[in-house]
């Protein structure tokens, strides 16, 4: 019933795009025109618009870079692939589909800003694998001198289990910190892995890692983006063709990678529902028992620590909207 649903999504979704890409295509004829004809020349020496030229006043920052996958139990396979990313000001362009600012400094206990990084929606499509809330403290001495930069304190994560339609945000601190695995992401991999995240602050770069421990396979798995910012914007349909295909790009590969995992004989897991409706409870136990033994102390990943001063970890489940982001 699943793979039917599925096959039924990838229908509707190539004719709402195609039907979407003519509009954008005639929407941009436009913006094409003005630039052609309204464009001032470049001055001499100059290689055009610098991607921080605007920096202050955009609402929206633009990252190109690669995500890597590595696994290497029970049989090695990587791949790479190139992709896109937005770092949004959700106070400023607030997403529907997503957390408010407001509820993301509720949740992380922040006052400051708060950025959201994540593919835009494109077409009628949307796939987020993985988006990251990065929330930054205000403190009486930013607000004293006036300008000072706001430190960032701490991260949401956003997880989407395609195809199953269902997403998990929980918080974990800035650097590294660990959580147990909350979500049936993969259908090759069971819910006892442990996970270590890293992210720093965004800016001219930024990185994502995130390493899986397993208790039998050991650190087996690592999924790591690393991006530049090459542009800002507050320009929608600029954006629209910035992100054109690239949800659609995304899902492709994770399916033919998929394939690839199913074609080397990596076993295929069904979703742990259908063995236990109490999944979710048993994730937040093992993230307890984590929190409980581990703060302050290394796990089997190098370099990795359980940063979180709490008794239980922020962790909420809910559906994602379709299509499925």
């Amino acid at each position: 019933m699943e793979a039917l649903y599925l096959l039924c999504s990838v229908a509707s979704t190539f004719v709402t795009s195609s039907f979407l890409s003519l509009s954008l295509a005639i929407r941009a004829i436009p913006l094409f025109l003005s630039r052609v004809f309204c464009s001032p020349a470049p001055e001499a020496g100059g290689g055009g618009s610098s991607s921080s030229e605007n920096d202050c006043d955009a609402a929206v920052w633009l990252y190109e870079g690669r995500v890597r996958h590595a696994r290497r139990r029970p049989v090695a396979h990587a791949f790479e692939y190139p992709v896109r990313y937005a770092l949004i000001d959700i106070d400023r362009a607030p997403q529907s589909s997503h957390l408010s600012a407001e509820r993301a400094r509720e949740i992380a206990h922040t006052k400051g800003p708060v950025f959201l990084l994540t593919i835009p929606a494109n077409l009628g499509y949307e796939q987020n694998p993985l988006s990251v809330y990065y929330c930054y403290e205000v403190t009486k001495e930013d607000i004293q001198e006036g300008g000072s930069t706001p430190c960032l304190k701490m991260c949401i994560a956003e997880v989407t289990n395609t195809p199953w339609g269902e997403r998990v945000c929980f918080i974990f601190s800035p650097g590294t910190d660990v959580v147990t695995k909350p979500l049936h992401v993969s259908p090759f991999m069971d819910m006892l892995g442990t996970w270590c995240m890293f992210a720093d602050a965004p800016g001219e770069d930024l990185s994502l890692v995130i390493s899986v421990q397993h208790p039998i396979l050991g650190n087996y798995f690592t999924a790591t983006l690393r991006a530049k910012r090459v542009h800002s914007s507050s320009d929608s349909i600029f954006i629209e063709k910035y992100f054109w295909l690239m949800p659609h790009k995304v899902a492709m590969w994770i399916y033919w990678q998929a394939l690839k995992l199913w074609w080397k004989n990596v076993k295929f897991l069904d979703h742990p529902k259908y063995l236990s409706s109490r999944y979710r409870d048993d994730a937040v136990l093992r993230n307890r028992e984590l929190l409980t033994q581990s703060t302050g102390q290394s796990t089997n990943l190098p370099h990795c620590t359980s940063n979180m001063d709490l008794k239980d970890r922020w962790c909420v489940w809910r559906e994602a909207p379709w299509p499925w982001s």
